[in-house]
Parts: structure tokens; C-alpha cells; sequence
């Protein structure tokens, strides 16, 4: 099962590395990491997509739970929650492929930011299902270069990840 992993840790050197230095210790995979300050510049937020069953995350969280720069674990997938992932993609444009290029764009929601003679890059958010739905739609020559962020997420309503 899929598992959002949300973690408030101290903000300083070395607590990255320790933080993917467990799962990589454990034999676990991390599908995706991001990870940036929060409005307390002492205080990052890092956010964990990785698959196990409940006992693995749990597993997880009580070792992430012992290392000192880590103040509170939370996985975001036991409630509701948001989330999103950021897409930059390239893909070739044509004068004759552009309006396709813009119109698809458009029906997902998509920004093209910038254009070249023959390549648009486009801006996507939302979670990875959409953002895999818009590659599966674009012919697989059509693209250029993809970079994505990874998810980001956040708990609904009164749900916080506060010290």
C-alpha cells in the first residue's frame, strides 16, 4: 500500500541523510522525497511517499520517531488528506502540433510557461494519478524531458503537523 509520510524535523545539517539513511538501512524504498522549510526557519517539513504494508510503516515511523532532529511523524494516508505533485514537461510543438498541445493542456488543467520554435514546456499540478493520465494521453515521441517534484501534502480540515 501506498503511504504519504509527513515529518516536522529539526532544520539542519545531516538530518536528510539520516532520515533516508534509515530507510536505505531497513531495506525500505523511497519513492519520492521532498522537503523545505517551514514558516519556522528552524523547522522543515519533509514529505515521504513510500509503499508498505501497515506493520513496515509503522516500523518506519517508530524508527523515524527515535532520531533526534525529528520532532513528529505522521502518515498522511490513515485520514483525509491533500496532495499534489508539480510536472514540468517538454514536449515538441510544431507550428501544426501547437494548438493540440495547448488544447491538452488546457482539459488538465496545465500552463504552457514557456515556447521555443519547436517545444512548449508545460506546468502541471495535481496528484500523481492526473499527472500520469496527461503523459498517457501525449504520444510517447511528443516528449522532450519530464521533471517532477514528488508529493507534497497536507492533512484535511483540523488535522496539523504543529510541535
Amino acid at each position: 500500500m501506498r503511504h504519504i509520510i509527513s515529518i516536522l524535523l529539526e532544520n539542519e545539517a545531516g538530518a536528510l541523510s539520516r532520515v533516508s539513511g534509515l530507510f536505505s538501512a531497513r531495506g525500505y524504498n523511497i519513492e519520492s522525497l521532498t522537503v523545505a522549510p517551514t514558516e519556522d526557519a528552524s523547522m522543515s517539513r519533509m514529505t515521504i511517499v513510500t509503499t508498505g504494508s501497515e506493520d513496515v510503516v509503522e516500523q518506519i515511523t517508530k524508527q523515524l520517531n527515535k532520531l533526534i532532529e525529528v520532532v513528529k511523524v505522521v502518515d498522511l494516508s490513515e485520514a483525509e488528506h491533500i496532495e499534489r505533485e508539480l510536472m514540468l514537461i517538454k514536449v515538441r510543438a510544431s507550428v501544426k502540433e501547437r494548438e493540440d498541445m495547448k488544447r491538452m493542456a488546457d482539459i488538465f488543467r496545465g500552463r504552457v510557461i514557456d515556447v521555443s520554435d519547436n517545444t512548449y514546456t508545460i506546468e502541471l499540478t495535481g496528484d500523481c494519478r492526473k499527472l500520469d493520465a496527461f503523459i498517457q494521453t501525449l504520444d510517447a515521441g511528443a516528449i522532450i524531458e519530464t521533471v517532477r517534484t514528488g508529493a507534497s501534502g497536507i492533512g484535511r480540515g483540523n488535522r496539523v503537523l504543529r510541535v
